[in-house]
């Protein structure tokens, strides 16, 4: 068996082409959990010609709107738990959903997912779009994409997507924290925030959240090759092909460590999208709100909320998979 070409990931799932035999074979693995920091879709030659790369990114983007669904209610305790979470406000995972349930009735454990759903297909596109040209402009070796060159396309590419869907993510946050009865709709958030805040509101948290592409998209990149490439040589050393389940496993390992270490700059931009929707709170910059946190929280103040985030990624993933499967065989897509 020959390796053609090594498995890359593909933002939301992965990609190993392989010959055994003569016999070209394709696996991907479909992941999404629901943030939008990773490496963007890559496709073959073929995949792009044929057209199958669209279908592709539909199964992709129908998988990622049902599992971010089904993990909202773990979104939307992340995001409660960042904002209000402190040393003499301690919410635990019990306690704060009996206050969203109290406050605003099973359905607002779902507050703020539509957005979130809504701005995967343009931020898909974009990424996909931008990751195609910035790869021809960096690749060096008669159009081949080495991994270094790979990561600072996808990293660029990721950051022109947020760049134009952010206003989004500022929504989606508003939405999520919002109170019954504040706002009617995603249409009403929008009008006031412009209304009381200005066009500025909608970009608050930028810094932090660009920031936050580099050690996410490269730790996750790192990781998830180094776990696979290690498997492979010591555990399947006449294939190619690791398995669905170990893609899965190295996929949720790595995005779990890109989570770490860029989950402090995702707690500040939050915490600044949500200033002034949050009664009393300061205007602060990213740097003195770091500070603010170090100095009253302590090093794991910049950690709140990471409970139900790493509680949702196994379930995200696994309904991702299943959805991304049912798609494919929809949609017409062989492997």
């Amino acid at each position: 068996m020959a390796l053609l070409q090594q498995q890359q990931p593909k933002g939301e799932w992965f990609l190993i082409d392989f010959e055994e035999d003569g016999v070209m074979y394709e696996v991907d693995v479909v992941l999404d959990i629901g943030d939008s920091l990773t490496i963007p879709d890559e496709f073959t030659e073929e995949e792009k010609t044929t057209g199958l790369w669209w279908k592709q990114l539909v199964a992709g983007a129908m998988a990622g709107a049902v599992s971010r669904t089904g993990t909202a209610p773990l979104d939307r305790m992340k995001v409660f738990m960042q904002v209000h979470s402190s040393k003499s406000n301690k919410i635990s995972l019990v306690s704060g959903f009996k206050q969203m349930i109290k406050e605003g009735g099973v359905t607002s454990l779902w507050r703020g997912n539509g957005v979130n759903v809504l701005k995967i297909a343009p931020e898909t596109a974009i990424k996909f779009m931008a990751y195609e040209q910035y790869k021809k402009l960096l690749s060096t070796e008669g159009g081949k994409v080495k991994t270094h060159e790979r990561f600072m396309a996808g990293s660029l590419a990721g950051a022109t997507a947020q760049t134009a869907i952010y206003p989004m993510e500022v929504m989606k946050t508003r939405l999520t924290l919002r109170k019954t009865g504040q706002y009617s709709g995603m249409f009403d958030c929008a009008k006031k925030i412009l209304k009381k805040e200005g066009v500025k509101a909608f970009y608050k948290g930028y810094i932090p959240n660009i920031l936050g592409i580099i050690p996410y998209a490269g730790i996750d990149l790192a990781i998830y090759e180094t776990l696979k490439n290690t498997w492979l040589s010591y555990y399947a050393k006449d294939t190619a092909n690791p398995g669905v389940l170990v893609l899965l496993g190295c996929g949720t390992i790595s995005s779990t460590c890109g989570q770490l270490a860029s989950y402090p700059l995702a707690l500040v931009r939050t915490r600044m999208q949500a200033q002034a929707s949050v009664e009393g709170a300061e205007q602060v910059s990213m740097s003195k709100l770091v500070k603010k946190i170090m100095e009253k929280e302590g090093f794991f103040g910049l950690y709140r909320g990471i409970l139900p985030n790493f509680m949702k990624v196994i379930p995200a993933v696994s309904i991702s998979y299943v959805v991304y499967e049912y798609m494919k065989s929809g949609l017409g897509i062989s492997k």
